[in-house]
């Protein structure tokens, strides 16, 4: 294993430290009371509902615990359980003792799981409000920020604030600068003076300048909060209280760690250390799947579509977290193509039932993770491959697709097939399809490639299409992939993750690419700076009472 911390996605409610979930009909509460005592590595206390990985882990736990079992959820209230403090946001002392890498992947996370609850609101009628019951710092404001609707106290004590600028000489990392702008509209000279000023900005003011939506006296917070929960969840297309749908109860993953491989039933992941290398296998169903929506309920956690994504979503956060020197990921799959798009099929045929909608969304959100993830993506399309429909996004998700040309040997030569589910339900975090991305959305490669669904595309046609890289022959194969992967482990981990990065989100911009791409550069760059983690940077002296010692030059 890995040398660093191990890092388990894995959890449940029974075993959070620092979120309570709680239930009345059509609204939750997600409430934070996180465990000074209880962070997921030692040397700093988590004071004052500051966060870590860990409590991120269980935001995200608790937020696929409302997608899947509960639908009659229609709106959830993130609120705190400490008296006068919603959140002061990511924990300085433990950015302090991290490495970079630790750093850099906790932001992504904390990112993915922000958007992610963006991307229910959009997509699935989840609504939140962001009900801040006290001071609200730093990434605790970012939390607020991906939520619908923000309330904050007017207790005359109480700010939202963005202080990591003045106070410790980083930027938020978690979009806060992106969202103030782009999804707030606060103004960008009031900007400015927010995110330079440690005190932060309350009470009307703050409905003033945009940066909360409204403010309550503490004698009516609650009631204001759950008038303007309940006006969202009226809006909301998730079943209704009384519908009385069936929730899918999300157990526990069957999943084996062994030294150089990590196994599910639907995926295996094989590291290859001395190439600094993992291959994902995505197997295809093996045995009859549900067509309708009474099969799908019966079969819950164990229909495959849902079962596979949660795996493959698992095995990414593992590898990307635990595996740092394993640069490659070489992505494979396995099975019956007919049996992939039996479930594209069903997929469509329901797409508006709240669990097939809630199981497209963990799809469209784990193959988006995929694709800021900072590893070479190789798919190899070979003999007994199933790169069909849903699962063929794998393929639009590398760097490179290779396809195996057999073309004296038409019965084992695997084929590529395209399915409704590449053309608009899977997009990535820019919107776009992966199929438009890799055609600059231009009219007549898209309408080739659409007209090309149903059918079982060999190497020439695939290539033809411009759907996949090269399509070696079975003589030259063995070598060509050999080499590609060499080549690629060869070079610096620094410039592909930059020319990855650039070349996967070459055309359209949103606010969600801003936060992964320009700030999050901005910050992995600010990060590493001295002024921010020198001996007398601001991470490295905040808390000891000693004056921080900025480089006053402008680079």
């Amino acid at each position: 294993m890995s040398a660093i911390l191990t890092v388990d996605y894995q959890t449940n409610p029974a075993q959070y430290k620092h979120i309570t979930l709680s239930f009345e009909g059509e609204i939750a509460t997600l409430a934070i009371n996180i465990n000074e005592d209880a962070g997921i590595r030692p040397g700093y206390k988590l004071k004052l509902n500051s966060y870590d990985l860990g409590v991120d882990i269980e935001l995200h736990d608790a937020l696929q615990r409302i997608r899947f079992e509960h639908p009659e959820v229609r709106s959830v209230v993130v609120t705190s359980l400490k008296d006068r403090v919603f959140c002061s946001g990511a924990n300085i002392f433990m950015l302090g003792v991290s490495t970079h890498g630790w750093k850099v992947n906790f932001c992504k996370f904390t990112n993915e799981t922000r958007n992610g609850i963006e991307d229910s609101s959009k997509h699935d009628g989840l609504k939140f409000v962001a009900a801040l019951n006290g001071a609200c710092a730093g990434g605790g404001y970012e939390l607020a920020l991906a939520c619908d609707d923000i309330v904050l106290v007017d207790d005359r004590s109480s700010a939202v604030s963005l202080p990591e600028v003045p106070l410790l000489g980083v930027l938020p990392g978690t979009g806060g600068l992106t969202r103030v702008t782009d999804k707030r509209h606060v103004r960008h000279d009031l900007a400015d003076i927010f995110c330079t000023s440690v005190e932060g900005v309350r009470g009307q003011k703050a409905v003033d300048w945009r940066l909360v939506d409204a403010v309550a006296k503490p004698a009516v917070f609650k009631d204001v909060v759950k008038e303007r929960a309940t006006k969202l969840a009226s809006g909301s297309n998730r079943p209704a209280p009384s519908a009385v749908a069936q929730g899918v109860t999300l157990t526990a993953l069957n999943r084996t760690i062994a030294a150089d491989a990590v196994t599910y039933t639907h995926v295996t992941v094989e590291i290859d250390r001395a190439k600094r290398q993992a291959v994902f296998t995505v197997r295809a169903p093996a045995t009859a799947q549900p067509t309708d929506i009474a099969g799908i309920q019966a079969a819950g956690v164990n229909w495959w579509p849902l079962q596979m994504v949660r795996e493959l979503d698992d095995a990414i956060l593992h590898m990307r977290t635990n595996e740092l020197e394993l640069g490659t990921w070489v992505l494979k799959t396995s099975g019956d193509a007919a049996a992939v798009l039996a479930c594209d099929a069903t997929l469509l045929a329901h797409k508006d039932h709240w669990l097939v909608r809630e199981t497209i969304g963990h799809l469209r959100r784990t193959l988006a993770r995929m694709d800021v993830s900072s590893r070479s993506l190789f798919a190899l399309i070979e003999e007994g491959s199933c790169f069909a429909g849903t699962l063929a996004e794998l393929a639009f998700c590398a760097d490179r697709a290779y396809m195996l040309a057999l073309p004296d040997d038409a019965a084992k030569a695997p084929a590529l097939q395209l399915s409704e589910m590449n053309f608009g339900f899977l997009p990535m975090v820019n919107d776009q399809t992966r199929l438009q991305r890799r055609f600059y959305e231009e009219v007549p490669a898209m309408e080739a490639a659409r007209g090309a669904i149903g059918k079982a595309l060999d190497a020439d046609a695939a290539l033809a299409l411009g759907l996949v890289t090269a399509a070696p022959d079975d003589i030259d194969w063995a070598d060509e992939i050999r080499l590609a992967l060499e080549e690629r482990a060869s070079m610096s981990p620094d410039a592909l993750t930059g020319l990855e990065a650039n070349l996967r989100f070459a055309q359209k911009e949103n606010m969600a690419t801003r936060i992964f791409g320009r700030l999050t550069a901005w910050q992995n760059w600010i990060f590493q700076r001295p002024n921010a983690v020198g001996e007398k940077g601001a991470l490295k002296v905040y808390g000891k009472g000693e004056k921080v010692q900025f480089d006053m030059n402008r680079v």
